[in-house]
This record gives C-alpha cells, sequence and structure tokens, in this order.
C-alpha cells in the first residue's frame, strides 16, 4: 500500500517558479513537498537563461576584442576555443546549481521528491511509490520546444535550447529558424563565436517589439556578418552527410531555395508542459496555450495553482517569481494577491540590448487618444559617446496628462535602463517624476531624465512663456 504523506503545500517542478514557492513557504512555517522528476533548477538554470547569457558573455567579450581599434588599441583577431567555451558555460551553470540543489531545499525543510507526478484526484498526487494529500497544489513545470511542422525537420537531428549547450565544438554554419529573442540571442552569440550563422523568420525580426526598436538590433546582427532572410516559408529540411539543408521560398517567388549547413537549431515556438500529470482527475482545464487560470492563479480546481510557463502567460523566469509570491499570499494567508502584467519587462540580450514594458505605441494608440511618444537618441547621451557606442534610443508612450504607459528601450544596458520605468509603470507615475529626479552624470540612466523633460518642451519654450518672462522682468 502506497505510503501518503501530507503537507500544507505540494509543489510539482523546481524550475524558478516552484523553487520560489518552495522557499518562501517553509521559510514561513508551512510543510512543504517539492518533486521534480529532472532538473532541480528546470530550464532556466540547465538549458535557458543561464547557459544562453553565458555564451553571450563569451561571445560579446570576443567582439569587444575586434572592436577595440576604435579606441586607439589594436588586440589583433580573437581566437576561440571551443572546449574552453562551453566550459565556461558548464562552469556558470555549476556556480549557480547549489542556490537550486536538493541537498539546500532539505536543509530549508523541504521534502524532496525526484519523481514524476501524476494526480490521482483532486486532493492526491502520487510520485514515487508515494501519495501526497496537501491543502493547496502548485503546478510549476514549465514548457518544452516545439518543432514546427516542417517536413523532414523531426529527421535531422534538430538542436533546441535543451541540446544546443551540450556542444563540445562551436557549429561551422548555425541555421535557425525563428527570429524572435531566443534566436536572435543564439545568432549573435554563436557569430561573435566565429560561426556562420543564418536566422529564417516566417514575419520579421523580433515581431513581437516596436519596429523602431528592433531595427537597431536587426542592423547589429547584420553588421554583426548574420545573414538574416525574412518573409520566408519553409518547406523541407533534409540530413546530408556535410550537416543539413534547409529548403524555403520568398512571398514573392515560388521557387525553392536551399540553404545548406552544418546544424540546425529550432527557436520557434514552446509548449506547456502538462503531459502525464493527470489534470483530468484533478480536475483542472487546459486552454489554448497552457493549464487556464484566474487572476490569483488558480485552476479551475480552486485548492491548485498554476504559475510560470505551464499557465500559458509570459515565458520569463522573472515572470515566475514573481507568481510564486502571489500564490504564497493565496495558499497561505487567504490574500486576494492578484496577478498583474501591466509592468512586466522583456528583455533581449543581443548587443545592444532590447528591453521594454508596458504598452507600445500602436497599442496605446488604439486604446487612447491624445498618446504622446517621446524619443531620445543615445548618439545625444555624453556617456555612450565617451564609449563610442551610440546605437540605439530610448521611446516613452505616454497619455497626453503625462501619466507613463509604455517604454521602449534599444541600447547597451537597455536591461537595466529599463528598471525604473518599470517602477514607474506599476506604481501608475507621471512623466514628472521622471523628468524631476536627478541622475549621475556621465550616465546613460541620463537618458530616461531627457526624455522625460521633452514631455515639457512644446509648453517652456512657447511664445507664452516668453511673454511671461518678459512680463516678470518688469518687477526687477
Amino acid at each position: 500500500m502506497n505510503k501518503t504523506l501530507k503537507a500544507d503545500l505540494c509543489i510539482i517542478g523546481a524550475g524558478s517558479g516552484g523553487l520560489s514557492v518552495a522557499a518562501g513557504a517553509v521559510q514561513m512555517g508551512a510543510s512543504v513537498i517539492l518533486i521534480e522528476k529532472h532538473r532541480m533548477g528546470g530550464d532556466c538554470l540547465n538549458t535557458g537563461c543561464v547557459p544562453s547569457k553565458a555564451l553571450l558573455a563569451a561571445a560579446h567579450s570576443a567582439e569587444n576584442i575586434r572592436r577595440s581599434k576604435r579606441f586607439g588599441i589594436t588586440a589583433g583577431t580573437p581566437k576561440i576555443n571551443d572546449e574552453k567555451v562551453y566550459g565556461h558555460v558548464r562552469s556558470v551553470i555549476n556556480t549557480i546549481a547549489p542556490n537550486d540543489s536538493v541537498e539546500r531545499f532539505e536543509k530549508l525543510g523541504v521534502t524532496v521528491i525526484q519523481a514524476a507526478a501524476q494526480f490521482l484526484d483532486r486532493k492526491t498526487v502520487e510520485a514515487d511509490g508515494k501519495r501526497i494529500q496537501a491543502r493547496r497544489f502548485v503546478i510549476a513545470t514549465g514548457s518544452s520546444p516545439v518543432l514546427p511542422p516542417v517536413p523532414g525537420l523531426d529527421k535531422v537531428g534538430a538542436l533546441s535550447n535543451e541540446t544546443l549547450f551540450d556542444q563540445s565544438v562551436l557549429p561551422e554554419h548555425l541555421i535557425i529558424l525563428g527570429g524572435g529573442p531566443i534566436g536572435v540571442e543564439m545568432a549573435q552569440a554563436h557569430r561573435q563565436l566565429g560561426c556562420k550563422v543564418s536566422v529564417l523568420e516566417m514575419f520579421s525580426l523580433l515581431p513581437r517589439d516596436d519596429q523602431e526598436l528592433s531595427a537597431v538590433v536587426r542592423n547589429a546582427l547584420v553588421q554583426d556578418g548574420v545573414d538574416i532572410f525574412e518573409g520566408i516559408t519553409i518547406t523541407r529540411a533534409e540530413k546530408t552527410p556535410k550537416g543539413v539543408d534547409v529548403f524555403y521560398k520568398t512571398s514573392d517567388d515560388d521557387t525553392e531555395i536551399r540553404l545548406c549547413g552544418s546544424h540546425i537549431l529550432v527557436a520557434a515556438g514552446r509548449r506547456a508542459n502538462t503531459a502525464g500529470l493527470g489534470l483530468e482527475q484533478a480536475g483542472v482545464d487546459v486552454k489554448g496555450p497552457g493549464i487556464h487560470v484566474d487572476k490569483r492563479l488558480r485552476t479551475s480546481n480552486k485548492n491548485i495553482f498554476a504559475i510560470g510557463d505551464v499557465a500559458g502567460g509570459m515565458q520569463f523566469t522573472h515572470v515566475a517569481g514573481h507568481q510564486a509570491g502571489i500564490v504564497i499570499r493565496n495558499a497561505l494567508f487567504r490574500l486576494p494577491a492578484k496577478y498583474d502584467d501591466r509592468a512586466v519587462p522583456r528583455v533581449t540580450y543581443s548587443d545592444p540590448e532590447l528591453a521594454t514594458v508596458g504598452l507600445g505605441e500602436a497599442e496605446a494608440r488604439q486604446k487612447f487618444s491624445g498618446v504622446r511618444v517621446l524619443t531620445r537618441p543615445f548618439a545625444d547621451n555624453d556617456r555612450a559617446a565617451t564609449e563610442q557606442d551610440t546605437a540605439g534610443l530610448i521611446k516613452v508612450i505616454c497619455k497626453k496628462n503625462g501619466l507613463i504607459l509604455g517604454c521602449g528601450i534599444v541600447g547597451t544596458g537597455a536591461g537595466e535602463l529599463i528598471a525604473p520605468w518599470v517602477v514607474a509603470i506599476h506604481k501608475k507615475m507621471k512623466i514628472s517624476a521622471m523628468a524631476g529626479a536627478v541622475f549621475p552624470y556621465p550616465t546613460r540612466s541620463e537618458i530616461s531624465k531627457h526624455v522625460a523633460g521633452s514631455f515639457y518642451t512644446p509648453t517652456l519654450f512657447s511664445e507664452r512663456t516668453q511673454k511671461i518672462v518678459r512680463f516678470l522682468r518688469l518687477f526687477g
């Protein structure tokens, strides 16, 4: 007979979201059971954010050597050691892994079960021959890459984020299917590390981003030597003695074009990990891209929550971490905390970076009248000038009364520079708050103050203001 364990909280999935719930809940006095069938840390640590950013760091370092001549420094051509580059990636994973380990969470007081989990009914989960009953359950099983329906693609040994970082030798010619953030980041990383890279995108590069901002990233990739094919339809893929051939057609020509490469990387979509969980027995509905949840992140079974990628929303580590706090407030303290994605930032870690938060220009104009769009280029920023790194701009969207609706930044460090705008949108602040703040000089952050100040330029330098100044002059 199966042994039955009981707890306040049972979490399925030890990725970013699940670990955050477990660590927070157990330190608040709750009894917690954490179930993970694969690797602790999930996608982010092992095959996502951490290894990809580690590879990008190595690539950008190589590129900095090439660009040093702009400062009068001759460093020569960087020599890439494939084994040591991948060794760096694995080293970073190993450095962070103890924070997500079974040992750490067991020391915190969490019961960790390393096995697959399946709901038996609305109140019971089975894992490793044990039955678990809990007051509340949290599903945090993440998502997995999906192969597009391209004939032959399943037979050519296509790479995904789950296998890309297991390589020992850099690809000679990497063909990337998908021009979203992952495709863009990996295209630039491999190109800067000396690989030939081709990106195939059905629509346009970074299609979900403001095209004025994404154009800056596209130009950077082209300058790096990445071949970009947009508005195309991939017709088939074939394995060859030298690697893989991808066939595609353009929108204005029905002729099939062959692209020969050594490796192919699929960066074109993900699917919520719901298979095998027994969600029907638990009374949990799956709708659209993932498990259906309400604003409190509760599923159709109100004692079961779902967070992160599996809930079908924005697929970011920081979203899962934020949702973890909302679940804890609901599950442990019965507070009606709600998830609001209005101020969730998105960052593409290319060089230059592209970061956005809130509404874009097109979306804002659809929702409101009298929208103001403020822009300022990094060419006007003194710190950018000292570094000879002036590509990019900031674009702020606000209502005519100054309420900040959104912000997009493309340029070096954009992922850091977006932070005050995240707070501003979260707190429903007006542009005057940013315009009146003091920023250190010379820093790239000054671009935020200067673009905010431009909201008042038409009024401050108007004929009316000049008349007021001339009138007040009469009084000494």
